[in-house]
């Protein structure tokens, strides 16, 4: 006998501590079946389970359960990244808490920290995977820092090295003077902004006028090597070539021209920053300029800058203004719209800041990527994706993979400080290798004369190479062969080309093969008024606490149907209330089953049961579509399909209508009938369960478990048992034709029930005028018309004729007169429906007038003025739909 109700808590912990001891997760090596691989997006060791993290993880987890269930050797393989900045970040917010710094520790000293750190908080998001039913290979658990993977990434960053797609050199990076390292372009995140656009004038050196230019960045002035006009531009081209002096600092510098130059911008002039604005980089590469940097690396004014130095760059920017406005070269201000760079970590303004860093040639690599998704190697579900990831592609740039942390790959490169020959020198004494080098290989130096290269490399280099890393590249292991490629990466749109493409690139260019056949590419989950989710807005949803107060299954089914393709998911507690409804539906529909079977009821597959009855051969029909639907739509990667069919089938045809059909014959005299019904029951529920069972591992099993016997000899746990497959020889197009046309006769007369709101209690009686051979169906299956719609004599023909107290249902084969005489009192309705439209009026005004208060709209939170507007259109909605049967209720007294 199973429990009454059922309880999530007293459940997941025991199951997953079940799968986990027996081994289900784990994936074979070498198996007979076809194997089919995931690899987790690596969640940073800093992280807790978000909503999005749920999402990814709740997708995977259906995937990997189902092909599981049907005969795959199924991998999801686990891991952790290191998180190189935001990693480094937390620890050193720690020490601080501590009095300690970094500095004051040393790099061996600070690494220490951060992997003790890391062993013991870094597996928090791990466990919290756990508590959401991840079904991973945890012994086969990967982290991007752990040896195999370190000497992946060397062997990598030595080949591209080697081949000449990996140098070193000068250029303008996105520099952040918080984390005090460069970040990538896809790493800084733009917001636009009011800034100010500067008018500044700079004389000419024989004294006749100036040339007045426009910035938004004063104080990088101070690095001018040149001022810079568009050729084509008329007003300029007798001043191409001559003399300014820069402002304050009185350097003498050129003025150039450069096609780059945008004539419509500011004054169509513009001064030439080479080491402080990437396109000032460009410029300046082609006119031979020189390159002054008047910055440090942590946004304070350099030497350079004259008696700025030391100043911060904002309090640069103010003292620079002000001293123009002192020497009158300060022609205006005004107001403009810029679009500001911050770092994606700390929100810090970033700087372009010249410096000396290491890249990835990244067109070579892009060719092939772009090849394999054009070519439909690789699959971007939805579509609508792929015309963005060629766009990046097409116009990718040199990736800029060095980090000025501690916390990371090590660049595998060493200088040597002796440079004794020339071929040493030639060399410039570096040095590229896979291991430490004993000595310089160029001209001997010993091991104590070269020095390591002090950054480390981008978090996204080494997650680059995930898909065949954690698999034992380089070397050529039984994993790699058995699961490489694999078979699908899910993931988020926001890592399309932080992490999507590159994986591609790299993929392609070490293993030859593409590193997964498709890509599904889940929507951003917003709050339940549809905006994005943020601390800040207060409307974070903490799955931990879903899980919690709801369960584990309630909260992944209600992430499953709402994750429609290339739609955002719109978020609300209501809806996991919801799904826990469903649950505890099929936990009670389950119970009613489990102790209506007696030690008589003989347990047999339903095919050698002979004398199935309408309701049986229906609900097997509906069972057989339903098993492949679901197939099909997982095969598409439509889940929320999949979950909606299932919820639809289970709640409505099931337990709605099929279980209150069999109770006739539960409760009958016939055994025959009876002994087709509970093994129709048996095993519908049994495929149910096997169906849902991705969706919500943890009731499905413990349900499962209280089968009979018989049904579950196949398994020992759900987890492994066969998923099922739909056969066509259970399909009964004739049964599902019969039973939609009884279900149209009681839905007729539930509708007039309900809207005329009758109690269920009374028993009515009902009139069906049929057309189309409907009569037989309904006279053979009487029974069921009578006791689902509560009606104590039925007269069914072609020959009736509306009564004229009847209230009148319409279906396609039939009208249902359901005569109300002595039952209702359609004025005293009409009056009481009226009294609810005034209350509803009422409410509906308050929050109308609320609306249209200016001050209410100016200062309530956009939240709290949402949600009065969906209020007030519910209100309005309901007071529609209440003056419909009021309309329907005077047609029927004419």
């Amino acid at each position: 006998m199973i429990e009454k109700s059922y309880n999530p808590k007293e459940v997941e912990e025991k199951l997953y501590n079940f799968w986990i001891e027996n081994g289900y997760f784990r994936a074979e090596s070498r198996s007979e079946k076809p194997p089919y691989c995931i690899v987790i997006p690596p969640p940073n060791i800093t992280g807790s389970l978000h909503i999005g993290h749920a999402l990814d993880a709740t997708v995977q987890d259906i995937l990997i359960r189902w092909k599981r269930m049907s005969g795959f050797n199924a991998l999801w393989l686990p891991g952790t990244d290191h998180a190189g900045i935001a990693t480094q970040n937390v620890v050193e917010k720690e020490l601080k808490r501590q009095g300690l710094d970094r500095g004051k520790l040393g790099r061996d000293g600070f690494i220490k920290k951060v992997w003790e750190w890391k062993e013991e908080y870094g597996g928090k998001i791990i466990y919290q995977l756990k508590r959401l039913g991840a079904s991973c290979d945890w012994g086969r658990e990967r982290f991007t820092l752990d040896e195999g993977l370190s000497m992946a990434v060397r062997e990598v960053f030595v080949r591209l090295y080697e081949e000449g797609l990996i140098y070193r050199g000068d250029y303008i990076i996105n520099w952040c003077p918080r984390c005090h390292t460069a970040i990538s372009d896809l790493e800084v995140e733009h917001e636009e902004h009011r800034g100010k656009l500067y008018y500044l004038k700079y004389p000419f050196k024989d004294g006749r006028g100036y040339v007045i230019v426009a910035t938004t960045r004063p104080e990088t002035m101070l690095g001018d090597t040149a001022v810079a006009v568009n050729p084509d531009d008329n007003r300029y081209k007798n001043i191409v070539g001559k003399i300014v002096r820069l402002p304050i600092l009185n350097r003498e510098i050129p003025v150039i021209a450069d096609e780059l130059i945008d004539p419509s911008f500011g004054t169509g002039a513009v001064k030439v920053t080479p080491a402080h604005d990437p396109n000032d980089f460009e410029i300046a590469r082609r006119h031979g300029l020189s390159f002054i940097k008047i910055m440090t690396g942590d946004g304070r004014m350099s030497e350079e800058a004259g008696h700025y130095k030391g100043q911060d760059r904002f309090k640069c920017r103010e003292n620079v203004i002000k001293d123009l406005k002192k020497l009158g070269l300060l022609s205006d201000i005004k107001d403009h719209i810029i679009s500001l760079g911050q770092c994606y970590r700390c929100n810090t303004v970033v700087e372009p800041y010249l410096s000396k860093q290491w890249f990835v040639k990244t067109k070579p690599l892009a060719e092939d990527a772009i090849r394999a998704v054009m070519d439909g190697r690789i699959n971007i579900i939805p579509s609508g994706w792929r015309n963005s990831y060629f766009d990046w592609m097409e116009n990718i740039k040199d990736w800029c993979i060095s980090r000025q942390i501690w916390w990371g790959h090590r660049i595998p490169v060493w200088y040597c400080q002796k440079m004794q020959n020339a071929k040493c020198k030639m060399q410039n004494g570096v040095i590229v290798s896979r291991d430490a080098p004993t000595a310089c290989p160029y001209c001997d130096a010993e091991a104590a004369a070269l020095k390591q290269d002090e950054d480390v490399l981008d978090t996204w280099f080494s997650s680059a190479l995930w898909p065949f890393s954690t698999l034992g590249w380089p070397d050529k292991t039984q994993d790699l062969k058995t699961f490489y490629p694999t078979n699908v990466l899910v993931t988020g749109f926001d890592i399309l080309f932080f992490w999507v493409a590159r994986m591609v690139m790299i993929g392609l260019k070490f293993t030859g093969e593409i590193p997964f056949k498709d890509v599904y590419i889940h929507a951003l989950i917003r709050d339940a008024l549809g905006q994005k989710m943020s601390k800040s807005k207060g409307n974070v949803v903490d799955p931990i606490e879903m899980i919690e107060t709801y369960g584990a299954d309630a909260f992944r089914f209600t992430l499953t149907a709402f994750a429609a393709q290339g739609r955002d998911v719109k978020f609300a507690v209501d809806k996991v209330e919801g799904y826990r409804h469903f649950i505890n539906k099929i936990w009670n529909a389950a119970r009613f089953i489990l102790i209506n079977i007696t030690e008589e009821d003989e347990i047999k597959p339903v095919k050698e049961i002979s004398c199935l009855s309408l309701a049986d051969r229906w609900i097997l029909s509906r069972l057989s579509g339903v098993i492949s639907d679901v197939n099909k739509s997982l095969e598409e990667y439509r889940f929320n399909d999949s979950a909606n069919i299932l919820y639809q089938f289970i709640w409505h045809e099931f337990c709605d209508w099929y279980l209150e059909m069999a109770k006739s014959s539960l409760y009958g005299d016939d055994k025959k009938t009876r002994h087709a019904a509970i093994n129709t029951l048996l095993h519908t529920l049994e495929m149910s369960l096997s169906l849902l069972h991705p969706f919500m591992p943890y009731i499905t099993e413990k349900l499962w478990q209280s089968l009979p016997a018989p049904r579950r000899a196949v398994s020992k746990s759900l987890c492994i048992h066969p998923y099922p497959r739909a056969e066509d020889s259970i399909k009964d197009e004739n049964a599902e034709g019969k039973m939609n046309t009884i279900m149209d006769a009681i839905t007729g007369i539930r509708t007039i029930r309900g809207e005329l709101n009758l109690s269920p209690s009374i028993e009515l009686k009902a009139m069906i005028k049929t057309t189309n051979g409907t009569k037989d169906i309904l006279n053979e299956n009487i029974v069921y018309i009578s006791k689902l719609a509560r009606v104590k004599g039925i007269e069914i023909g072609e020959d009736i004729k509306k009564p004229d107290d009847a209230a009148i249902a319409v279906k396609p084969t039939m009208e249902i007169f359901v005569p109300l005489k002595g039952f209702f009192d359609a004025d005293a309705e009409i009056k009481r429906l009226e009294k609810e439209i005034l209350k509803i009026e009422e409410s509906a005004s308050f929050i109308r007038k609320k609306l249209a208060n200016r001050e209410f709209i100016g200062k309530a939170p956009k939240t709290v003025v949402e949600e009065n507007n969906t209020k007030y259109e519910e209100f309005i909605e309901k007071i529609q739909k209440i003056q419909e049967n009021i309309e329907k209720l005077k047609q029927w007294r004419k």
